[in-house]
């Protein structure tokens, strides 16, 4: 498919404003599952890290299948993919309302509306990046505050739901609401030129001369499995028998009367087709290896190896509260009477507010990315050893706040990853740090319950989540150290596809 050059406005506007809405609608309530999570506690009576699982899931398993999710935007386009999906995040959540138990809401939950929003997040990226080339970054930074802004209000409107609806009523509400994801995903227009070759005629013109399969009229299945005979003969009999005796005995076996000239035809397109078969699986195989290569490659690489370590340690610590922190409060023995706004939904603002901030200082020539996103872990891992010291409503708000904005970090991860690896190897390298992220997101909440489980306080929980942040910060910034090009310097010459990180570079 040939794509016109990106217009940077027209109806790309209208791709941000509703891709805005679809990351909305389909990650509000993933977000903002600790609000459901106080209630499935009370409602099936399991233990903190059990259910835990379920917004662990849903929110970890999209980035765990980013891979598939990418194969299912290049190969049926963003536009089916957004509606598919749509129905799958509002049948999930509406399912779910039917939950018996909580291993049911494990699969409706957190694989399908985890699944969906997976989906739903590759279609919006993709046809945004499509529309948009100079004007790439805003683009990008409108439709993510979608998620930021979706768990801010659904943080509230799920909490009123469920007081006046209850439970069940609430997740019917929002499985309705998510069906609006049908009419934004309609609205994405793929940028597609109306005199583009069709997919069919340039896969032919990529097709080596050598390997060009001949179009001829459709013949019969007696002539057809003749074909196969006789070709089957001639790869077997080539290096022992004659082209004389051969055509003999090929003659002898035939079905259906064929002339000579057509018997050679397709004689040979039957050859060409093997060959070209085995020629396609040839490659294939090569470009596996090759994956594997360039993988190994990139973990050679120090810094991006501290930084995927940084990730995955990020994640487990640094996303539990986002799920956890009502249940938190309630452990506190917070009066309701103080709850003036939920604390996840201050979290949701507060990201929004540190997504756009720090995208915009590491705009800046004078501000080095790496450093700027190892300050936010540091940071983040202090603000978790605090969590434990706060008992009022003023003070946890306050620490949401400010663990809300320093989350907004998401914001300038592609900066860094691209500084580490180089634009050439930015897919790549991003796919595998998104995989391992969706691993911390996935572990980060049960590990947590389950601390809460064993020693029956968020204490130790807690702890446990600073010092896994605190370690993965340290440990980039260690792998950044200048110390670190001048010892390379002196050493002998890298070898290719190596890539050395250089701090001192601007952002």
């Amino acid at each position: 498919m040939v794509f016109r050059k990106p217009p940077d406005g027209g109806w790309g506007w209208v791709i941000v404003v509703v891709s805005f809405f679809t990351q909305f609608l389909c990650y509000g309530s993933p977000l903002a599952v600790g609000v459901l999570y106080v209630e499935w506690l009370d409602a099936f009576g399991e233990g903190k890290g059990k259910t835990a699982w379920v917004g662990s899931l849903a929110n970890g398993i999209g980035l765990l299948a980013s891979p598939v999710c990418s194969i299912c935007v290049s190969s049926f386009g963003a536009r089916p993919v957004a509606i598919f999906s749509g129905f799958m995040v509002a049948g999930g959540l509406m399912m779910s309302s039917f939950a018996p138990n909580i291993y049911f809401l494990y699969l409706s939950y957190g694989i399908v509306v985890g699944l969906g929003c997976g989906l739903l997040y590759t279609a919006t990226v993709t046809i945004t990046c499509h529309y948009f080339d100079k004007r790439r970054g805003l683009a990008l930074g409108l439709i993510s505050t979608g998620s930021s802004v979706g768990l801010f209000i659904y943080a509230a409107l799920q909490r009123e739901l469920i007081d006046l609806y209850g439970l069940d009523g609430c997740l019917l509400i929002v499985g309705a609401l998510s069906l609006n994801i049908l009419a934004c995903g309609s609205l994405m227009r793929p940028l597609e030129s109306s005199d583009s070759p069709s997919p069919e005629k340039i896969c032919v013109d990529k097709v080596p001369d050598q390997y060009f399969i001949y179009h001829e009229k459709e013949k019969t299945v007696e002539e057809n499995i003749s074909i196969l005979e006789k070709g089957y003969i001639d790869e077997k009999c080539v290096n022992n028998v004659p082209d004389y005796k051969q055509d003999s005995i090929l003659n002898k076996n035939v079905l259906t009367p064929i002339n000579v000239n057509e018997k050679d035809t397709y004689k040979k397109k039957v050859v060409e087709q093997t060959n070209f078969c085995k020629q396609l699986a040839k490659r294939k195989w090569q470009l596996y290896l090759n994956y594997w290569e360039e993988t190994v490659v990139l973990f050679k690489n120090k810094v991006f190896s501290a930084l995927f370590v940084a990730i995955l340690l990020f994640d487990i610590g640094g996303f539990p509260p986002s799920l956890l922190m009502e249940d938190v409060a309630r452990s506190a023995n917070v009066s309701e009477d103080d709850y003036h706004v939920p604390l996840i939904s201050i979290i949701g603002i507060m990201t929004a507010v540190g997504k756009l901030t720090l995208g915009i200082l590491a705009d800046f020539k004078w501000v080095n990315t790496l450093y700027l996103y190892v300050s936010t872990l540091i940071m983040t891992g202090m603000a978790l050893f605090a969590i434990p010291f706060a008992k009022s409503y003023l003070t946890l708000a306050m620490l949401s706040g400010i663990l809300g904005f320093l989350t907004g970090n998401w914001s300038i991860f592609p900066y860094v990853t691209t500084k580490t690896v180089g634009i050439e190897k930015l897919t790549h390298a991003y796919g595998i740090l998104m995989f391992f992220a969706g691993l911390g997101n996935s572990l980060g909440p049960p590990i947590v319950g389950w601390f809460y489980d064993w020693t029956q306080e968020y204490d130790t929980a807690f702890y446990f989540s600073g010092f896994c942040v605190l370690l993965g910060g340290f440990l980039l910034l260690l792998a950044a150290l200048p110390c670190w090009n001048a010892c390379t310097n002196q050493s002998s010459k890298l070898p290719p596809n190596t890539y050395s990180y250089k701090v001192a570079s601007s952002a």
